[in-house]
């Protein structure tokens, strides 16, 4: 089985270094390469690197085992460096254009140095649109994170076959959900409820409520299990565990994870403002377009002393709380 699993291992790396090499050879210089040459060659050395176990899925497939060889260190040194070369290729990394073309965003740098402050009382009331709303997203989301939490915990839920049955269920859609940048649902919103900042709230309380499950469950996955051993030994109900010994120990990390969440909504409140949520990012978007580059130096501004304070006020709570 280990042998199996480390050919595995090693077929799925090599597959990934030798299409990788074959992209850089068909994207710099206009090579072709034959279908069967992708799955025939990382078959070939994967088979033989773990028959010789010197291979990094040996390495992982079982880390005890003594490796005479240290092959598997270069050959993850050498995906890794080829990852750094595919990605400098695709993302067309420019650093001479970098450099010597700073003249071409001169009229918007001048506009952030020199922002316009008479612009300042109708940006300070998209600024607190953003935070509200960005306040209400998280607000609302916090009932049903707490809740969806504990059926997302392994260590709660992996007793029966339901309880299996729902953490996969609810650990796949609160992934998708999450994966899915709020930007998106954003658009969705709109189109749903209309533009407007109530769309913006909807994107960002969906994503909150996903990105809440993971850090809620994997807190309660961490929690000391002899609290929770010792309500189930006296006959305890499954809502009477989860509430005397599991909710005593997560109470902090959860009012920490969710001061973070409403940082992270007022940083996101203005991209999704971009598309029609409301809030700052629409006035941004509006003045971009306009090339008012004073007004857009101004809300940027403004939108980073927001963030400051909030960084601040978080990271003060969140110190607070680890203290006790």
């Amino acid at each position: 089985m280990k042998y199996l699993k480390a050919c595995a291992i090693e077929y799925l790396l090599w597959l990934y270094i030798w299409g990788s090499i074959a992209w850089l050879g068909t994207r710099l210089y206009g090579m072709h390469f034959p279908g069967w040459y992708f799955a025939a060659v990382p078959f070939v050395i994967a088979g033989a690197l773990s028959a010789a176990k010197q291979g990094l899925g040996s390495k992982i497939a079982d880390p005890d085992a003594k490796h005479e060889s240290e092959f598997w260190k270069q050959e993850a040194l050498a995906a890794v460096l080829l990852s750094f070369v595919v990605g400098w290729v695709i993302v067309e990394v420019k650093p001479l254009v970098f450099l010597t073309q700073a003249g071409n965003a001169q009229n918007i740098l001048k506009g952030i140095f020199n922002p316009n402050p008479t612009q300042l009382v109708p940006m300070l009331a998209a600024l607190m649109e953003t935070i509200y709303l960005a306040l209400l997203a998280t607000v609302f989301a916090i009932p049903f994170a707490f809740l969806l939490s504990f059926f997302a915990a392994k260590n709660l839920m992996y007793g029966t076959v339901w309880g299996r049955a729902a953490y996969f269920t609810i650990r796949t859609v609160s992934t998708v959900f999450r994966s899915i940048e709020a930007i998106v649902w954003a658009i969705i919103f709109c189109v749903w409820v209309g533009i407007g900042p109530f769309a913006g709230m909807l994107a960002l309380w969906i994503h909150s409520i996903a990105s809440l499950v993971k850090l809620y469950s994997e807190q309660i996955e961490n929690i000391d299990p002899g609290p929770v051993e010792a309500i189930r030994a006296t006959g305890a109900a499954t809502l009477q565990v989860w509430r005397y010994a599991v909710t005593p120990q997560i109470l902090a990390p959860y009012l920490a994870f969710t001061i973070y969440r409403w940082d992270i909504n007022v940083r996101m409140a203005t991209i999704v403002g971009f598309v029609g949520g409301g809030g700052i990012g629409l006035a941004l978007n509006q003045q971009q377009q306009m090339l008012a580059w004073r007004n857009v130096g101004l809300i940027m501004w403004l939108i980073a002393l927001v963030v400051w304070v909030m960084d601040m006020f978080s990271g003060y709570i969140r110190a607070k709380l680890v203290v006790k």
